[in-house]
């Protein structure tokens, strides 16, 4: 008996690598999912929300290689969107099913009928929509071979009808990629050994693009003698064992990065699209290096640009440097470095109070008692911030966030997808009150699937970011303020293990057991709503929006708030 394109489909994500499909399921996919549960290599993952499902589809990716989701007839689909959004900005290879109402009824303004290829042409490097069995025998695998070999999403449009017809003959060549490192011209590599030879104060900047060259940009800095400052999705790759980081720069940051590189005469980027430009030197040389050629120069004014992969790129590049003995700048960043790390430690010591938990001392133990090859997910906002200052980075911990799109809610279907792609690994998700309540039908997947995730709730009652973003700007916050369901009872009618913290003084204790669990844990942390996150470099009219703030919500009667704020704000001061 012949297989019918359903079967097929399945067949080529088990040949790809394929170990789950993320979906909640539906008619137009009906076929699809009979397919999975004839297979003995795919498992059907039924998350509450297909966002969910693309969100641990990218997680999956990040660890497996590709990843897969799928969306039935319209509304199921569109759900994918912001998941694959992420997913595409973080270059990494993911496929998804768009499934759609029956072809004979497309053009007709049908129920539920969307134009795929339309809806999904901004966040793919695949987008095509089969029409017949002789088309998706041919643009599967094309799908398939662009998410890996672009390291992006790619998106089939499958009409229901279409799932149960007949498969046509077709093939999945997969290459071998051989891997060979993309490398800049010797002329390039001799022009920047050059530029590092006549400056003294040089400054390494690494992003993600280091992630296989942590030895070889440690000892690149070693021989300049340069401090190493690094980004939020390049901290799990460069920071442990390098004894020339002086951390990260940027929102999340710390003074001691953002001065050793406006501080600088040569800044090196290596493997870095660091977006926010004004976080970037304008009165020094800067050389950047990367693999794609589009990325050098659109963020600072380089002068010089190399195209190569990182590792590569510095181990042709060292042979061609003298080992420099001037170690002044070096030490000087190192000795701000350990200046404003005492500071934070002396800052993540103060619990809080009742109520009002520091999510600096919080985030502080969770790093003290997660493993060293845990695996963690951070929400979009103050999570971010505190997992980038209070998390450290070890050979063997990852840490996954919206690090490009910098949505809400990814925190849970990331450690979902992270959990299943990784079962012999301890996995922590860091939530937001606002990114899980946005999911929290979640909580039931993890339940059903039996994940052991430690859910961390920081409870602040507050869109916590937006609320600085508001009271930087001299704004009165309003409409953060979060009316939150009881986040334990929910997870326990669930059968999830939960416990619910307001005291400072268990709060040690509690996440202790809760981290002894071999089960899914949710701990609810009611946090200081109020905790400041500055960046490392505070403007003026920064610091005169907050005050402008405090005095709009004297006017307006909010005394106890504006205590609160007062108190937050003198702490990092």
């Amino acid at each position: 008996m012949s297989k019918n394109v359903a079967q097929q489909l399945v067949d080529m994500l088990s040949q790809a690598g394929v170990k789950h499909l993320y979906a909640v399921t539906g008619d137009s996919l009906n076929f699809v999912n009979q397919a999975i549960t004839n297979s003995d290599t795919i498992r059907w993952i039924h998350v509450r929300h297909e966002e969910c499902g693309a969100f641990a589809a990218e997680a999956e990716a990040y660890f497996s290689g590709i990843g897969c989701c799928a969306g039935s007839s319209g509304p199921g689909h569109v759900h994918l969107i912001n998941g694959l959004y992420d997913a595409n900005r973080n270059h990494l290879p993911v496929v998804a099913i768009a499934s759609t109402c029956a072809s004979s009824e497309m053009g007709t303004g049908f129920f539920q009928e969307t134009n795929t290829i339309r809806l999904f042409d901004d966040c793919t490097v695949y987008n095509q929509l089969a029409i017949n069995a002789q088309q998706f025998a041919r643009m599967m695998p094309a799908a398939i071979r662009t998410a890996l070999s672009q390291h992006g999403v790619s998106v089939i449009g499958l009409p229901g009808d279409l799932a149960s017809q007949p498969s046509q003959e077709s093939t999945l060549p997969l290459p071998e990629f051989e891997n060979k490192a993309c490398l800049p011209s010797q002329k390039s590599l001799q022009e920047l050994a050059n530029l590092m030879s006549e400056h003294t104060k040089i400054t390494l900047y690494c992003g993600h693009g280091c992630a296989k060259a942590h030895d070889e940009v440690v000892a690149l800095a070693n021989l300049l003698k340069a401090p190493m400052a690094y980004t939020y999705r390049g901290k799990m790759d460069v920071e442990y064992d390098n004894p020339n980081g002086v951390g990260m720069t940027g929102l999340l940051g710390i003074p001691s990065a953002y001065m050793s590189m406006f501080d600088c005469e040569l800044l090196i980027m290596l493997g870095t699209d660091f977006p926010f430009e004004h976080f970037l030197p304008n009165k020094c040389t800067i050389v950047q290096i990367d693999t794609c050629a589009e990325r050098i120069g659109r963020r600072a004014n380089v002068s010089l640009g190399l195209v190569g992969d990182v590792k590569a790129t510095l181990e042709q590049l060292m042979p061609l440097l003298t080992e420099k003995t001037d170690t002044s700048f070096l030490e000087e960043h190192l000795t701000l470095h350990e200046k404003v790390k005492k500071d934070m430690t002396l800052l993540a010591q103060d619990k809080g109070s009742n109520d009002l938990i520091a999510p600096e001392y919080l985030t502080t133990l969770i790093d003290q008692l997660a493993s060293d090859n845990c695996i963690f997910t951070a929400d979009t906002g103050m999570c971010c911030t505190w997992s980038a200052r209070f998390l450290n980075a070890t050979q063997g911990r990852d840490l996954l966030a919206s690090f490009n799109h910098g949505t809400m809610c990814n925190s849970l279907p990331m450690a979902i997808g992270a959990a299943l792609s990784q079962p012999n690994r301890e996995v922590v998700a860091l939530c937001g009150d606002g990114g899980l309540s946005m999911l929290l039908g979640e909580l039931a997947t993890v339940a059903q699937y039996k994940l052991p995730i430690k859910i961390v709730v920081y409870n602040n009652r507050s869109l916590g970011m937006v609320k600085l973003e508001m009271e930087a700007d001299g704004l009165p916050d309003t409409q953060t303020d979060m009316l939150n369901p009881e986040f334990s009872q929910l997870a326990e009618s669930l059968g999830i293990l939960s416990y619910k913290v307001v005291d400072p003084e268990l709060l040690e204790s509690v996440l202790k057991e809760a981290f002894a669990q071999p089960g899914a844990v949710l701990v609810d942390v009611h946090t200081n709503p109020n905790a400041l996150a500055m960046p490392p470099k505070v403007s003026l009219s920064q610091m005169k929006g907050i005050s402008m703030a405090m005095a709009r919500m004297l006017i307006a009667g909010d005394r106890e708030e504006t205590v609160n704020l007062l108190k937050a704000t003198m702490k990092l001061l």
